[in-house]
């Protein structure tokens, strides 16, 4: 039986990984809504662990899918940050 050895950047990349997955099954769930500030900040520090990961361990597609990711998930905070703040649903 062979062992699958991780690194740190590994096992960061993992738990970026299960973050995005649970931000999106708790959405699913109804457990947040598109709104929800633990979803949007749970979506942003998958993505961020993730990229971290992918400057070590690098693959130009998944760079870039979290790239956007991050960009969208940013647009999303602000979005939500606004409506909390202000009651600005646009």
């Amino acid at each position: 039986m062979t062992v699958i050895e991780m690194d740190f950047f590994q096992w960061l990349g993992f738990a970026g990984m299960i973050c995005i997955v649970l931000a999106y099954f708790f959405l699913q769930l109804g457990v947040y809504d598109i709104h929800a500030l633990n979803y949007q900040l749970l979506n942003l520090a998958g993505a961020i662990a993730l990229i971290i990961s992918l400057l070590v361990h690098f693959n130009l597609g998944s760079f870039l899918i979290e790239v956007f990711w991050i960009l969208i998930t940013l647009y999303g905070l602000f979005k939500t940050l606004r409506y909390k703040i202000i009651g600005d649903k646009k």
